[in-house]
Parts: structure tokens; sequence; C-alpha cells
């Protein structure tokens, strides 16, 4: 019987995630990508495993990796989009807050997309209908809550709608303070937390197409029944518009509204 997508997707994340738990805690080579920015051997090697794994059962099809770039046919109606390590600072500083996120892009959809959490070894991924978390081989399905509070803001940079939008600035506003508790994880592990309810909203700036960091995350979201746009509610995935995800419709609208009130005064 032929392999799915979405099994694919799983034994990818998988894959690169067992190469992750492996190399913690070990002596880790660098490579410099920007002054603020670098890759380790272990990004190198779990990106290896997982495209090892998308090769094998889908020759035919496009990958972007984070750390190799783009292969495959320039016209390819198919396109794996790959990140290894997502919190490679954490990862290198001895932090097990990481995630290793496989989307796959059939034209202008994310279908199927893991992301695992190589420590607590779980995996949540999506079917593109539905969104679950797979432990120990059994899958539960994901339900959004608002519940907790926690607001996971990334304030990683780049920062293309700045001065207009500054997600530091949502932790200064009382609004915020009274209504949420902000956490900063710096990794996407962030946003499948939100997909199963143990985050209220994640808030970043960037550019949404055909991120390999976000592309997992907000499919595990859409799936799940959150509320996801970009950051002045236009629909994700759109280019330079940032994100808001949120477990429900009135965190949405509150922390669209924050936004809002936090743009800097036209002079």
């Amino acid at each position: 019987m032929p392999i799915t997508d979405e099994e694919v997707a799983l034994a990818a994340a998988r894959a690169g995630a067992a190469v992750v738990r492996a190399m913690y805690g070990t002596s880790l080579e660098r490579f410099e990508k920007t002054a603020t920015d670098f890759a380790t051997s272990a990004d190198l090697e779990a990106e290896s495993a997982i495209l090892g794994v998308v090769r094998a059962a889908r020759p035919d099809d496009a990958v972007t990796g984070e750390e190799s770039g783009r292969t495959g046919s320039a016209g390819a109606e198919r396109m794996w989009l790959v990140d290894p390590l997502c919190g490679t600072l954490n990862y290198a500083a001895r932090n097990t807050l990481v995630a290793v996120n496989v989307a796959l892009r059939v034209g202008p959809d994310i279908t199927v997309a893991a992301s695992a959490d190589p420590f607590a070894e779980e995996v949540f991924w999506t079917d593109g209908e539905r969104a679950y978390v797979r432990r120990d081989g059994e899958d539960e399905e994901l339900v959004p809550s608002a519940g907790s509070r926690l607001v996971d803001v990334n304030l990683d940079p780049p920062f293309p709608n700045e001065p207009g939008f500054r997600a530091v600035r949502l932790l200064a506003d009382p609004g915020f303070a009274e209504r949420f508790h902000a956490r900063v994880l710096s990794t996407t592990l962030a946003l499948a937390w939100v997909a199963a309810g143990r985050r209220a909203a994640y808030v970043t700036d960037g550019n949404l197409r055909d991120n390999v960091h976000f592309a997992a995350g907000i499919a595990l979201c859409q799936a799940a029944g959150c509320v996801v746009t970009g950051i002045h509610g236009q629909p994700p995935h759109t280019g330079v518009g940032g994100l808001v995800a949120a477990a429900d419709h009135e965190t949405h609208a509150a922390l669209l509204e924050m936004i809002g009130d936090g743009s800097p005064a036209t002079p």
C-alpha cells in the first residue's frame, strides 16, 4: 500500500528529531550565517535525515530546506518545507525548547505537516483536515483553548513591519498585561502548543510566504480550528504580514486591537 503524504511528514519529522535528540549536549560545530545567526552540525545532520526520508518516498517533489536551500524542479507543484531545528540558539545553549518542522505545499496550500518535539517525544501533525499529537504510537486530536492566557511573542528578527509594528510593544501594553501572560520560547514549538491548547496565542513579525519555520505550525493551528491571520487580519502566507495565531476569536480580536493601538503615531 502506498505511503501517504502525512506518513512521509511524520517519518521525516521523527527522523530529524532522532538526530536532534542524539546530538544534544555534544560538542557542536557552528557554521555562521550572519553576524547574529548560525547553524550547528545538528541542524545539518537533522536536515540530511529528513531529506533522506522525503526523497526516498517522493523523489519527484521539490524541497526547500533551511540549510540546503531549494532543490528539485523550479516548476514543481509539490514543495516540501523543512526546518530541521527550530530553536538553534536554544539548543546550542543546552536548552530543550526546539522543534523539527516538515510541511508539504501543494499549489498554494499546505496539505500535510508535522512538528516534532524531540525531547518530549511528541509529534504534532495534520492531514490538512484535523490536527493530532502522537505519543507512544497513539494519536490524540488537538483542541485549542485560551484558558491558560499564555501568549507567546516572538522577539527575534527580522522585523519587516517596523516601525509600524514591533511585537515587543505588546509586552508594554497595559491591556496585554491585564489579560494575558507573556512567554518567549524562541521556537515555533509554541505554534504547535497553540493548536494543542497549551498556549492561548502566538504573535510574530516576518515574511510567512513559503517560510520553513512557520509553515507546519500554521497548518496545525488552522486544522485544529484556531484563528490564524497576519498582524492586520489578512490571510497568512501572503508575504511580510507577520502572524497572529489564537485559540479563539475573542483572543484573536483582542490581540489585533492591541497591535493596532500600539502602532506609532504618524508625524
